[in-house]
């Protein structure tokens, strides 16, 4: 049986001295359900440093993503306060070990959901829409994971930047979205890339929240997960990505 709250610990002091640890599961093997115990532990203990969860992240939700990272599940992680990076703000590059940076769309929720719910369904519980950048940075020597590995370590959570609020829109289906790093156009997608309908990453995480006991409440954000492969980003690099009709959403690393 892996130790839970050691491994929780070992993931925390990664992130806060930004030194990068051997994948857990090379000398501790983890079953899936144990990875979100461990992913659990490990954002209680932001919690106890002060922070408050602001919602949760879809991941591995676009063809891309699942071959980019060799893995064919859905997973999902927790956003904390400290994660949230105000728009055409800057971020100190310092704070990571090696991120990344990809396209997303945000929902922020109008109202407590009650458990599962269908695509159609979820979109009376929302009562805003933005594109989005996540920033992802793997706790892990080299970004190598297995999927139980990335789900101890929060689906690699680090950062998010949201962009403008925009009116909830039934059909997010063929929007370009685009990230571009400095002047250079680094990815092109669709929301289509994001389980074919945004709003259907939606539903999957009133499905996971639900199964795992993480209640969605008012006012939270859900972050749908990427539309393409995720770029590295470097000191003095800015981030910007574009999702038609919602705008554009800017980084700047320091």
């Amino acid at each position: 049986m892996a130790n839970i709250s050691e491994i929780a610990q070992s993931l925390h002091q990664a992130a806060h001295q930004t030194k990068p640890i051997a994948q857990i599961s090379l000398q501790h093997p983890l079953s899936l359900d144990e990875a979100y115990q461990v992913q659990k532990a490990l954002i209680d203990l932001r919690l106890q440093e002060g922070e408050t969860l602001i919602g949760l992240k879809m991941g591995f939700t676009s063809e891309a993503k699942m071959q980019q990272m060799g893995v064919h599940d859905l997973i999902w992680g927790r956003l904390t306060s400290a994660m949230l990076i105000p728009n055409n703000n800057t971020t100190a590059r310092s704070m990571y070990i090696h991120p990344r940076v990809e396209p997303e769309i945000c929902f922020r929720i109008a109202k407590d959901i009650p458990g599962e719910l269908n695509e159609t369904e979820v979109i009376d519980y929302v009562d805003a829409v933005a594109s989005a950048i996540e920033i992802i940075d793997s706790r892990y020597e080299n970004f190598k994971f297995s999927l139980e590995d990335v789900v101890a370590d929060n689906c690699s959570s680090i950062g998010f930047v949201v962009g403008d609020w925009m009116p909830v829109q039934k059909n997010l289906n063929d929007l370009s979205m685009s990230l571009r790093i400095d002047e250079n156009t680094v990815a092109q997608g669709s929301s289509n890339d994001i389980m074919n309908n945004p709003w259907r990453s939606l539903a999957a995480a009133t499905r996971l929240a639900t199964q795992y006991g993480e209640p969605i409440k008012k006012g939270m954000y859900i972050m749908a997960g990427a539309a393409t492969n995720a770029e590295f980003i470097q000191a003095n690099q800015t981030a910007s990505a574009t999702v038609a009709s919602l705008g554009e959403v800017t980084v700047s690393f320091k």
